[in-house]
């Protein structure tokens, strides 16, 4: 397992921690940059959704490039081995490998930007989203939580979902289990949980390790939207949750 803020290619973790401490623009150039994400990180604009490609992604079944365009309403899907960066609405998300997420759409579309997202369906594999002044309803097959504008990393399989908060308030409740409810707030991962369909009433969460997500992609993905993260990184290389549970 790696260690909170390790990224498997070292120019990747040496880019991703520049840009979170904002020296993009006058520390690395942006050839260095290009060669490792695809372009530099910067905010999208508006008629781009799709960031990075790695490997092989669909969108509604057809296969994504960096002229997809990702909307509320859409599947989006993963391959082994790969991964997709991309922005719909305020919303901005990492879907790893072996994934599949819809993209849950408002019934009524907004005059003024379209149909707006509503929720988010992961039916399996993994996902980090940020978003702010918005609320949005994340289904798993055991577990249904109300993100109410913030951070957070999920990982979805059929008898259990993991949850990390990375920043903001949640409500998290067991699809199997109405005693099983919890409010969670967090500064900074404070408190992961895996959310389970087969433990006796009241303990289908629990407490979690710190798993396969780091500050510094974080900070990449509400770059793409035109934000930063809500903390500061400190010198060294931040490894474990500020709690222990």
């Amino acid at each position: 397992m790696k260690r909170f803020g390790e990224a498997d290619d070292p120019r990747r973790r040496l880019l991703i921690q520049a840009l979170a401490a904002g020296a993009f623009s006058t520390q690395l150039p942006n050839a260095f940059a290009a060669g490792i994400f695809g372009s530099k990180p910067e905010k999208l604009p508006p008629d781009q959704s799709v960031y990075r490609i790695s490997g092989q992604a669909t969108v509604n079944d057809q296969e994504a490039t960096l002229e997809t365009r990702i909307r509320p309403g859409d599947t989006v899907k993963t391959a082994a081995d790969s991964e997709i960066v991309f922005v719909v609405n305020t919303h901005s998300m990492i879907v790893r490998e072996s994934s599949t997420l819809v993209l849950e759409a408002d019934a009524a579309p907004s005059a003024a930007t379209g149909l707006l997202l509503r929720g988010l369906r992961m039916l399996t594999g993994k996902l980090l989203s940020v978003s702010r002044n918005s609320q949005v309803q994340v289904r798993t097959a055991t577990s249904t939580i109300g993100i109410r504008g913030t951070g957070f990393y999920v990982e979805a399989e059929p008898e259990q979902t993991y949850f990390c908060l990375c920043y903001g308030l949640a409500e998290v409740a067991a699809n199997s289990d109405p005693d099983s409810r919890e409010t969670v707030t967090a500064e900074r991962h404070d408190k992961p949980l895996y959310i389970v369909g087969d433990a006796a009433a009241g303990r289908n969460i629990r407490g979690a390790p710190f798993i396969n997500h780091t500050d510094e992609e974080l900070a990449l993905i509400e770059t793409l939207v035109g934000r930063t993260v809500p903390f500061v990184f400190p010198t060294g290389t931040y490894q474990a949750p500020r709690r222990e549970y």
